[in-house]
């Protein structure tokens, strides 16, 4: 079976360039620089899962030409992870298919009190259908394809990250706790949030990063959901070890 992950996004709530920022990443004429928010589209075969519906999904979807999503997994209720579920209309009338969503039940009660329209009990011409799905810090399935949860923290709120098969995705974590390393010790790919270069209050910095790196000991990491004060994309990237590389929007890995 073929894997594929594809990066459709790899900044942070912000963006890279930020809006008034007229710092030298912002202004980096180099593409690699250019970082839409965080999200990733798996394919298995011919399925396909979503993780995060971010706010800049319709840019995403047609920069990459998607044209499916048979489901989505949401890591947590921030808005640059979920402002873009009104864009699944588009992919739910092209296929007819209520979209299967999978996540915790506080992601549940956030989106349908921010999107009640999506999922009150009122039906209209134009309103898509949703199959919610609700999750556990325990392994569950999709497709037959094991998935494994690992909570980890976003300060002080609780953040799902996900297994499948041999690799890992992680997003808005400063915090992962012993007990939850343990599921990614020898991973054969880690992909790990990493803001900035200075030490933040609820995101990995780069130093932070390259520490938990070395106590997992993944095969290969790329580094996501990445803001401008990491630096240049081509100026980090030079620093890192051999097997750690910087996610830009676009990049399609095998797993």
């Amino acid at each position: 079976m073929n894997k594929t992950l594809t990066f459709l996004g790899t900044g942070t709530s912000q963006g890279v360039p930020v809006i008034s920022c007229n710092c030298n990443v912002c202004n980096s004429s180099n593409k690699l620089d250019y970082r839409l928010r965080s999200s990733v589209l798996i394919n298995l075969g011919d399925k396909t899962i979503l993780i995060d519906s971010g706010p800049d999904l319709r840019l995403q979807m047609l920069r990459e030409k998607i044209t499916q999503i048979d489901s989505v997994l949401y890591t947590h209720e921030h808005r640059d992870h979920v402002a873009g579920i009104d864009d699944l209309r588009s992919v739910y009338f092209a296929n007819r298919k209520p979209i299967p969503l999978y996540m915790n039940n506080r992601v549940k009660e956030a989106l349908k009190k921010d999107y009640s329209y999506l999922f009150n009990d009122n039906e209209y011409f134009g309103k898509p259908k949703f199959s919610i799905n609700l999750i556990e810090n325990k392994k569950f399935k999709i497709f037959d394809y094991t998935i494994q949860p690992i909570e980890v923290m976003h300060y002080k709120l609780p953040v799902l990250g996900y297994i499948i098969f041999d690799l890992a995705y992680i997003t808005d974590a400063n915090f992962i706790s012993d007990l939850e390393k343990e599921k990614l010790k020898g991973i054969g790919t880690l992909i790990i949030n990493c803001l900035q270069i200075e030490k933040h209050i609820s995101h990995f910095n780069l130093e932070e990063c390259l520490e938990l790196i070395q106590s997992i000991k993944p095969k290969r990491v790329y580094l996501t959901h990445i803001s401008h004060n990491l630096g240049l994309h081509q100026s980090i990237q030079k620093d890192l070890p051999k097997n750690i590389y910087l996610a830009y929007d676009g990049l399609q890995i095998k797993f």
